[in-house]
Order: C-alpha cells, then structure tokens, then sequence
C-alpha cells in the first residue's frame, strides 16, 4: 500500500500543477471555467466593471464567494488563493479605491499572473503576494471580509488554515467561500495520489 503523501509532498505537486496553468487552462479542469464558469455560477460580469478579456479567460473557480454576502465600500478584503486574480479584481470593484484588496497564492507563478492582471488595469488598491494558507502573512484581525474559491481543498492542512483564516479575520468580519467538499472519505489510494487532492 502506498503511504500517504505528506503536506509539502502536496505543496510542491500543486506548486508544479498550477505554475502550468498559470500559462493556459485549456483542457485542464472537468468543469466550465473562464466565461462559461462564470456564468454558470452566477458572477454579474456587467455589474464587475470592464475586466479584460484575459483575466476572465483565466478564471477557473468552483463557485461564487460574493454570491454569499456583500463586500463593501471600503471593506479590507483578503482573497485566499486568488489564482490569476479574478476575485481580486471584482472585489477591487466593490471596495472602491477607499478599501483595499490583498490576495495569496500559494503558487508563484499564480500569484505572478495576478499582480499582472492588476497592473494591467490599472488597480491602485490591491496587493498579490505569494504565500501559503496555512501561514497568512497578515496580522491578526486585519480583513473585514475574507473570500476563497477552491482553495481550501487543496491544503493538506484544512484545520492550520481555517485558523489562519480566522486569525486575520476582524471580529465580525464574514468569511465567504466556495469549495470542493466530501460526502464520505477519499479511499487510501486516493489519498495516496496527488489527482485525489487537486481533482
């Protein structure tokens, strides 16, 4: 039987998968991604503002987090796990440049492509760094609203980083996520196999 992978064997394989889509999400994921995700999850694409064509291509999300509570005018927002930025964006849209939007990745290159897709546009309020979920490098009670979009799935460490999200959390803060969620056990096999992970 195979042992199961441990958490840096698990940070260094979504590492490597997503550095490539970083570059292209073709054919990368079993569900809708880019404009049709979008869509289909009930994102207001109008309402967000003109996103350019690129960074809505690059969207590749498992649900809706705004779909879940208001962000607001100058909220302080952190999106963890923000891929190449798209929540990022949309946020920025909705805090308006008196509020100010963070986002992590765990994945350098992810986190690269979102400080592009920000400076493309021309974002003052918003900072992309590249760190993991399980260390937020934030201080405690910093964000009003925390969102993530198939993030949590990904950490070998589910229960570290929901404390970390809730460390940097304000008192009263929201915590909107959307997210890929188990009914039973993954089998040893599974748990054995990276794809049991990163889907």
């Amino acid at each position: 039987m195979k042992n199961k992978l441990s958490s840096n064997d698990v940070h260094e394989k979504v590492r490597r998968k997503y550095a490539e889509i970083s570059c292209s999400i073709r054919d990368r994921f079993k569900y809708p991604t880019g404009r049709e995700g979008l869509l289909m999850l009930g994102y207001d694409l109008q309402g967000a503002g003109a996103i350019p064509e690129g960074i809505i291509e690059s969207f590749c999300g498992v649900g809706n987090p705004f779909s879940l509570g208001p962000v607001r005018h100058g909220d302080i927002v952190l999106d963890a796990g923000c891929g190449g930025g798209f929540d990022v964006v949309t946020a920025s849209h909705f805090t308006g440049p008196e509020g100010r939007v963070y986002g992590i990745d765990l994945v350098p290159e992810m986190a690269e492509k979102a400080r592009r897709n920000i400076v493309s546009m021309g974002l003052s309020n918003c900072e992309i760094q590249a760190a993991a979920l399980e260390a937020v490098p934030f201080n405690d009670n910093t964000f009003d609203v925390i969102i993530s979009n198939g993030t949590i799935y990904l950490s070998p460490l589910k229960e570290k980083s929901l404390r970390e999200v809730y460390r940097v959390l304000k008192p009263g803060g929201c915590f909107q996520f959307a997210d890929v969620v188990l009914n039973d056990d993954l089998p040893e096999k599974v748990v054995a196999c990276f794809d049991g992970w990163s889907g």
